[in-house]
């Protein structure tokens, strides 16, 4: 029987989302360590011990995980929250460009997933819990980067999920709608930006702006994050928010045509 803690471990904990969740991991019983690039200069939080990591390093996310071990024993859940936007046309961001946002948002999430899934396997239980989007379930007009890589993490979590049950261990998705965060000012702006596309891209940035005024806030993120941490019978996705939830029901039941057009229409975009 498991004395101690359960032990989670949750990736871009410095503000936002992240931030959040460990506070609510926190006071939800578990001994959490909360990750940053720049640890040091992260706002101290109750019950919560930061440490550095990128992500897009496999030194450290090795050299992470394995000083979580050595210091908790454990890793009971693990939170892929770290993550980058990128808002512009597609045509406008460089492969290279391409290639940091998937580092991050879909490289980083294997590469913690990886390092983690050999411990939870050999202790028969554990949760990856894998912040998505709505954005990887429908289309994002000037945002195609970033939901190609939200469409991954769907992808690889759903798959991989089917092959860890067995092992006692499971893969969970939890897609937001728009969170009030700094996402939009630390979203990467197009490497090679087409006077083409200019003017409509400045409206994107618009819609985005608007939405974020009235988003949910971060801790209705993380409640739900909890709750896919701790049910006893977890879902493999769990919307957060009403939006989400919205999002989610149209996207299924409404027929593609009139879905395509609300999208349009709410992205004020022509035709």
């Amino acid at each position: 029987m498991q004395t101690t803690p359960p032990v989670a471990l949750v990736t871009g904990a410095s503000s936002g989302i992240g931030r959040a969740a460990a506070f609510a991991l926190a006071d939800a019983g578990f001994a959490v360590v909360g990750t940053s690039r720049n640890a040091a200069n992260v706002q101290p939080l109750a019950g919560v011990t930061f440490l550095d990591l990128d992500v897009a390093s496999d030194k450290s996310v090795r050299s992470l995980v394995g000083e979580v071990i050595e210091r908790f024993g454990r890793i009971d859940v693990l939170v892929n929250n770290a993550g980058v936007g990128a808002v512009g046309a597609g045509e406008e961001s460089s492969i290279d460009q391409a290639k940091e946002v998937f580092d991050i948002n879909v490289f980083g999430l294997m590469r913690m997933t990886n390092a983690v899934l050999p411990h939870m396997r050999a202790q028969r239980s554990g949760r990856v819990v894998n912040v998505a989007s709505v954005l990887g379930l429908i289309p994002a007009p000037f945002q195609a980067v970033y939901a190609a890589t939200k469409h991954a993490v769907e992808g690889y979590a759903e798959s991989v999920d089917h092959e860890l049950r067995e092992h006692g261990v499971r893969m969970l998705l939890v897609e937001p709608a728009y969170t009030s965060t700094s996402f939009e000012t630390s979203s990467l702006t197009p490497d090679s930006p087409l006077p083409v596309y200019a003017a409509q891209r400045e409206i994107a940035r618009d819609v985005l702006a608007t939405a974020l005024r009235t988003a949910d806030a971060p801790d209705v993120v993380a409640k739900v994050i909890v709750a896919a941490a701790t049910d006893a019978k977890p879902k493999l996705r769990y919307t957060a928010g009403p939006m989400a939830g919205r999002v989610s029901l149209m996207r299924r039941m409404v027929p593609s045509r009139a879905f395509d057009k609300q999208l349009r229409k709410l992205n004020r975009l022509a035709g």
